[in-house]
């Protein structure tokens, strides 16, 4: 359903909500899950952009190939000068 990364961090972004209503009783139990159901899906677009940025620099890692001129234009230049 859920990656376990999502709903960590669902968790954590709905902590002080989920605190206030389990811990501190100064918020209702209804308003701290739908702050954690609101969470969710942020959570999974945070994680979504997180795996886009991280895949598309996994692939850079190597600079580019340089084009070596072929051998005969090297050994043209040199008997031209």
């Amino acid at each position: 359903m859920f990656k376990p990364s999502v709903l960590a961090l669902a968790v954590l972004l709905s902590s002080t909500a989920l605190w206030s209503a389990f811990v501190d009783g100064s918020m209702s139990v209804t308003t701290a899950l739908i702050r954690f159901l609101i969470a969710v899906p942020v959570a999974a677009v945070m994680v979504y952009a997180f795996n886009l940025v991280v895949r598309g620099n996994l692939g850079r890692s190597k600079p580019p190939a340089v084009p070596q001129p072929p051998v005969e234009a090297v050994e043209a230049g040199l008997e031209a000068g």
